[in-house]
């Protein structure tokens, strides 16, 4: 998760986490070398010595939280109470592969269409966005995992053009 947007780079889903995966998604997180300058993390041990150097090969300084306080990772801890509560309690998930579409489909709603108060009711994807919303036109919902969530926008209204010339007339 980029801190400044909270806009999330990367998920990725396995029963067993070790060193050589958590290592594969820094890679898969950080592609030709467009890596963070800094990474926070804890100190599980899935965060091992491989996961380290490919850290240290992308450029990255890795941050390690004290021991015992998941409040230092507020912002990642608050978006993963945000995907257990407004997306998993509410899915009965039946294999693996299920939960990794869940997950990256929530993961887009989230960077998509989900307001945060912490960038104050922004979205991260269109956290610097300058340009202002429609004001005028039908409002559509779009269904989000089966209807748990809905996105809402503004359809565009334009306004056809009747020019005519003095020869036509």
């Amino acid at each position: 998760m980029e801190l400044k947007t909270r806009r999330i780079v990367h998920t990725g889903v396995t029963k067993y986490p070790t060193d050589e995966w958590t290592a594969q998604q820094l890679r898969e997180a950080t592609p030709w070398g467009k890596g963070p300058k800094y990474l926070i993390r804890d100190r599980d041990s899935k965060y091992g010595t491989q996961f380290s150097a490919v850290a240290v090969s992308s450029g990255i300084k890795e941050l390690r939280t004290p021991y015992r306080t998941p409040q230092a990772n507020g912002v990642c801890e608050r978006f993963m109470g945000s995907l257990r509560r407004e997306c998993l309690d509410h899915v009965l998930i039946h294999d693996d592969r299920y939960l990794e579409w869940v997950t990256k489909e929530y993961t887009s709603y989230f960077n998509q269409e989900r307001p945060h108060q912490g960038i104050g009711q922004r979205i991260p994807n269109q956290h610097d966005l300058t340009r202002s919303k429609p004001t005028r036109g039908q409002i559509t919902s779009r269904a989000i995992l089966g209807g748990l969530h809905h996105s809402y926008s503004r359809a565009t209204y334009q306004v056809a053009s009747t020019t005519t010339s003095t020869q036509e007339k």
